[in-house]
């Protein structure tokens, strides 16, 4: 089958053969995975989820992984990654994805007003190491703030449908109550599973119910609790947590203060982490000199200091990128000659020809790409 798809690959050139047959049906593939979205919930204020059924070529994920789709708006393809909410189950033929309406993006906003049943989606395989052990610890502990539930709910998910025996708290911080996504599950999960505790933090409101974004986070019913997270929330929510392997993901102030607890008690090594945001190293103004230039493309441009993807963009180039935060590598290119700084650990690296992330990358003064 193999070697007929690549004679017919050769006819078919300059173009790929998935090119012909998607004018036949969209989810006609020969080598490309794609996936149709079937079911639409937008009952979460500010999110919606779609069930997707992918193609032949899905080979399932696992619980904690993300997958990179790529969707075509006003004639632009666009990719971003989103993690699956549903549990890991090997060729599953539906992946659910749960997206947050982002003020500023571009995709989730598209998808969260114009998604429907029929829309095809690109989709590249499940990739990621934020995963639980295929050795099933004793104890697990999920920390989650927002639009980061999504792939700790996969595990919980996950965990639930094994008949894990295990000890599970499930922490989740959201603005309110309402925005919470797959409450109906949670509810499920901690009625069918009493070795399962979940608990939700969201900011107090007064009987007007006027949503004070600033307000500390307090847990839906009544506890002894301070409504922040810190030494004195994870001793009462999970006091055995230095046996156990916890999982976060979340707003960067939740994930800082989840690692300085960690790293204090020296158990690293027992946290497991997942970012959706970008934390970058502050700009040294000694970089910032010389000139970038995209030899692929003839163009040069002044170094700002910006990350190289920043740069390209702003000099009418259109290199390809998915999350923007060094995770989902599709805006990786060569770097031919120069210096450039990793902006999420501050190394600097200047091998010839490698291949570097635009997005996370920042040239120290001159510098060739092969864009």
């Amino acid at each position: 089958m193999v070697d007929l798809i690549n004679v017919v690959q050769t006819l078919t050139s300059p173009h790929p053969l998935d090119r012909y047959l998607e004018l036949v049906r969209p989810m006609l593939t020969a080598r490309e995975m794609r996936a149709e979205v079937i079911h639409v919930d937008r009952s979460v204020p500010g999110s919606v989820t779609l069930t997707l059924r992918p193609t032949r070529q899905w080979k399932g994920h696992a619980a904690g992984q993300y997958v990179q789709i790529g969707v075509v708006i006003n004639g632009v393809r666009h990719t971003r990654c989103y993690s699956p909410v549903n549990p890991a189950s090997g060729r599953s033929r539906h992946i659910q994805l749960t997206v947050k309406a982002h003020p500023d993006g571009l995709v989730s906003q598209y998808l969260a007003r114009n998604a429907a049943p029929g829309l095809v989606v690109d989709l590249e395989p499940a990739a990621g190491v934020f995963t639980l052990p295929d050795q099933r610890p004793d104890r697990v502990l999920l920390i989650s703030g927002g639009s980061g539930i999504t792939p700790v709910l996969s595990m919980l998910r996950t965990l639930a449908d094994e008949g894990y025996p295990g000890e599970v708290v499930f922490l989740h911080y959201a603005k309110s109550p309402e925005v919470v996504p797959h409450r109906a599950e949670l509810d499920a999960i901690a009625e069918r599973h009493k070795n399962f505790r979940i608990e939700l933090r969201h900011p107090w409101r007064p009987d007007t119910a006027r949503i004070d974004a600033s307000a500390p986070w307090v847990d839906v019913t009544p506890a002894q609790s301070s409504g922040y997270f810190d030494y004195d929330e994870l001793e009462r929510v999970a006091p055995w947590f230095a046996e156990a392997h916890t999982y976060v993901c979340g707003p960067q102030p939740l994930m800082d203060a989840v690692r300085k607890i960690f790293e204090a008690e020296q158990l690293e090594d027992r946290l497991h982490t997942e970012e959706f945001t970008l934390s970058l190293t502050p700009v040294d103004a000694d970089d910032v000199f010389g000139t970038v230039n995209f030899s692929a493309s003839g163009i040069a441009a002044d170094n700002n200091g910006a990350p190289l993807l920043e740069q390209a963009e702003a000099a009418g180039l259109s290199p390809e990128f998915g999350c923007r935060m060094g995770i989902c590598f599709s805006c990786t290119a060569v770097r031919r000659t120069g210096c450039t700084r990793n902006l999420r650990t501050g190394e600097t690296d200047s091998d010839p020809d490698q291949p570097i992330q635009l997005c996370i990358n920042a040239p120290v003064g001159d510098v060739d790409i092969d864009i």
